[in-house]
């Protein structure tokens, strides 16, 4: 029977190719962005769910209550944290302290690269599956001149990976000892290291870390089999507070470590999404290409049915049962599934290298994979009976008695039922295309919005090695050079400060006040150099002693501090009194996803982030003078540097990438939706040939058969835009509310979109309007006798 069902639904897929054409064409279309959305939502699924202890890790979270009800979330905690947890929580097993990723100098004679690594406590790869090729993971660590790299530093430094025992120099001033080289860390894992240093000499360095007042590291534990995180929860709530009575508005607690990468994102404390909603939004996606391209292949089946009723009559009449018919139809839809799964296994390793730039993933298919076949099969096998399942139950009901005495009329239920798939296919594009115009105008507004400083011909230099000690003469030498126009440095990229405090005082500053303000260090020339607005007073200024207790603040600050006139005003910083010498415009400090907040320049002459502006037109004479002094003041280290642009838009790479990957989506939906209303356009013009050419005779012009023949059509698209307008406005407003500054949604953004509907379809459905419009009539009352 099987043959026989192949059999007979090839012979029908070739009789009417044209129709077979677009019905495999939109369901391979659909099926190859379905998959490829698919592999990227399954390696977004699969980050950090490799370690063998995965279920057991857990990472410490803060929540820091300041002001008002507000409550943040941050990953930051103290220095003595993880000690303290396996020492009073008996759940613990281990825990460890980890820094953030930072660049450093490895050298090793001749050869001398930057790699990203980190500092931990020892228990790092007892924890983590973070497998040691050489060495031992339990001792790695525990001296204060280890050091363990990964197999690709290796290779770099030493041209193989047995190097136990071989000497390291890192930064060009302490001498360090391969203990263990790691296997390189997998894509998957969001914590990322090429070498890893022992704690040592980041807490020698670090004295600050000792306090519990002060956040700077990120702390992970793992919890012994059976422990319940909820009793480990109630322990820690209060650690902070039970270490140093001073702090009052900080509590701790534990999260998955395996959610941490998609669930990063807190409200109020509460864990409220993160990459997750990108996650379900593409899944969504996919889905909605699917039915699109599934919708096609229903439409046209329901469409001809007329064609084939006469078949399913003599049919019923030799004595096949419905059963038998449904099977023979959901059997052409699967033969058709399969054709377009062959297309789409083409397709998608064809797409996969641009979609993995595109993403900046490292996607491959896993051929050898049972699973990824099963997948492909099963998508082939609910894609087919999904397509056919609707005309299957349709063409089997026909009775066969009117179906051979030519008394078969077609009631106005499969009328509706395919005008209202068309409706749903249309709204499910616009949905894309209005969701892709405001997240599109929503990015414009990001790269373009005044962040109240200029970050053009602004370029960032690390200040690390030698720099820091003769930053003066090296200053002094780049403002001489060709093409720069002004040099300062701070203590971060000013476009992303991530240091703030409570630690500040001023006159009338009410007892219960916690305002948190963002802080950072700066040299002389920094509102200069970014030009910053500056509304009062000055900048600091060489020769005045006084400023290095003197203090620059933004008007947020100004407000919060209830000052009209801030300038001349006291305030202690962190202990140390000194006044307000200048009020600078607001800037954006970090992302537009969250409000200005009140900051605080103070004034360092060791900085780790060189700011230096150059003239118009001549950044790239800018930059070898760069080269030329950072090779004469710092030889031992690359030259390296990163532009404020990029930087800035480095912050929105995802918006950007989701912005990019609907546009994508958004225009295939409209173009398998577009498919199949050309096919049902053709079906039409085919079945009112003999219409076409009675009107012809009796004097129609090709214009009024044209509009004849669409109108029914745009109706459709029209009912859709009224469905879908409403849908689109709530589900981008929702998205919206993420950004503290953003776009206002438009009615000519809807009306824009609409219009692009209207046209495209229009375009579609024309061709196969014109065509019957321009038909010898004589021929076409001919053809349709």
């Amino acid at each position: 029977m099987l043959r026989n069902y192949i059999k007979i639904a090839w012979r029908n897929i070739a009789k009417s190719k044209a129709f077979s054409l677009i019905n495999v064409l939109g369901l391979a279309l659909g099926m190859t962005c379905s998959l490829l959305i698919m592999l990227w939502v399954q390696d977004e699924r699969s980050i950090d769910q490799f370690h063998t202890n995965g279920p057991r890790i857990y990472q410490v979270m803060e929540n820091q209550q300041w002001t008002g009800n507000d409550i943040s979330t941050t990953s930051a905690t103290p220095g003595p944290m993880a000690s303290a947890l396996t020492a009073e929580i008996p759940e613990v097993e281990r825990s460890v302290k980890i820094t953030w990723q930072e660049e450093h100098l490895l050298t090793v004679g001749d050869k001398a690269y930057k790699e990203k690594g980190r500092y931990s406590s020892p228990d790092l790869f007892q924890i983590f599956s973070f497998p040691l090729v050489h060495g031992e993971s339990k001792t790695a660590l525990t001296g204060p001149t280890a050091i363990v790299i990964s197999e690709k530093v290796a290779q770099k430094l030493f041209g193989r990976t047995d190097v136990l025992g071989r000497m390291v120099r890192v930064d060009n001033k302490e001498d360090h000892q391969v203990t263990g080289v790691v296997r390189d860390i997998p894509a998957t894992s969001s914590l990322k290291f090429d070498f890893v240093l022992p704690e040592a000499p980041y807490e020698k360095e670090n004295k600050w870390l000792e306090k519990w007042e002060n956040n700077g590291i990120r702390t992970y534990a793992l919890l012994h089999q059976n422990a319940d995180v909820k009793t480990v929860n109630a322990k820690i709530l209060n650690m902070v507070r039970q270490h140093d009575k001073n702090v009052t508005t900080i509590t701790t607690f534990l999260f998955p470590y395996e959610k941490a990468y998609l669930q990063s994102k807190f409200t109020n404390g509460q864990p409220d999404g993160g990459r997750i909603e990108y996650v379900r939004l593409f899944t969504i996606v996919a889905i909605f290409l699917l039915i699109i391209a599934c919708i096609n292949f229903m439409n046209l089946a329901t469409a001809r049915s007329a064609k084939r009723a006469k078949e399913v009559g003599i049919r019923k009449v030799v004595g096949a049962e419905r059963s038998y018919l449904v099977g023979q139809f959901v059997g052409e839809a699967m033969l058709t599934a399969l054709f377009s799964l062959l297309i789409a296994i083409v397709l998608v390793p064809i797409l996969l290298s641009p979609f993995n730039t595109l993403t900046e993933k490292q996607i491959e298919i896993q051929y050898a994979n049972p699973l990824y076949w099963l997948t492909l099969l099963g998508l082939a096998l609910v894609t087919g009976i999904v397509s056919g399942s609707y005309p299957a139950l349709f063409l089997s009901s026909l009775q066969p008695v009117k179906v051979l005495k030519g008394t078969l009329r077609f009631n106005s239920g499969a009328v509706l039922f395919r005008q209202g798939l068309v409706v749903f296919q249309f709204a499910l594009s616009l949905l894309l295309i209005i969701g892709t115009l405001i997240a599109g105008r929503q990015v414009d507004y990001i790269r373009t919005k005044n962040l109240g400083l200029d970050r053009e011909n602004v370029v960032y230099m690390t200040l690390e090695g030698d720099l820091p000690k003769r930053f003066e003469p090296f200053r002094q030498e780049l403002l001489q050079a060709p093409g720069i126009q002004s040099v300062s440095s701070a203590g971060n990229d000013p476009m992303e400060i991530g240091s703030s405090t409570i630690g500040v005082e001023w006159t009338g500053k009410p007892q219960n006040d916690k305002t948190l303000f963002t802080q950072m260090a700066i040299s002389y020339d920094f509102v200069k150099t970014m030009k910053i607005k500056l509304l009062e007073g000055r900048e600091f200024a060489k020769g005045t002693i006084t400023d290095s207790t003197n203090y620059i603040v933004n008007e947020e600050a100004a407000r919060r501090m209830g000052m009209k006139n801030p300038v001349g005003q006291n305030l202690k910083f962190w202990g140390k009194s000194g006044k307000i010498v200048g009020l600078i415009r607001n800037f954006h400090l970090n992302s537009l996803r969250v409000a200005i907040e009140p900051l605080i320049l103070r004034l360092d002459s060791v900085n780790n982030t060189l700011l230096v502006r150059t003239h118009p037109g001549q950044t790239e004479q800018a930059l070898k003078s760069m080269e030329r002094l950072a090779k004469q003041f710092n030889p031992a280290y690359p030259f390296a540097y990163r532009f404020a642009d990029e930087s800035f838009k480095e912050q929105y790479k995802s918006e950007t990438l989701i912005g990019t990957l609907a546009n994508s989506f958004a225009f295939i939906a409209i173009f398998i939706a577009c498919l199949g209303l050309f096919g049902l356009a053709m079906f039409t013009a085919e079945q009112r040939t003999k219409e076409i050419g009675v009107r012809k005779v009796l004097g129609a012009s090709v214009t009024s058969i044209v509009a004849l023949l669409s109108k029914d059509f745009l109706k459709l698209v029209l009912i859709a835009i009224l469905i879908a307008t409403p849908l689109a406005w709530w589900t981008m407003y929702q998205w919206l509310q993420d950004f503290a500054y953003r776009i206002d949604i438009e009615w000519w953004m809807f009306a824009l979109a609409g219009l692009l509907a209207v046209g495209i379809a229009q375009l579609t459905v024309s061709f196969q309007s014109i065509k019957a419009a321009l038909m010898n009539p004589v021929k076409s009352l001919r053809s349709a006798e």
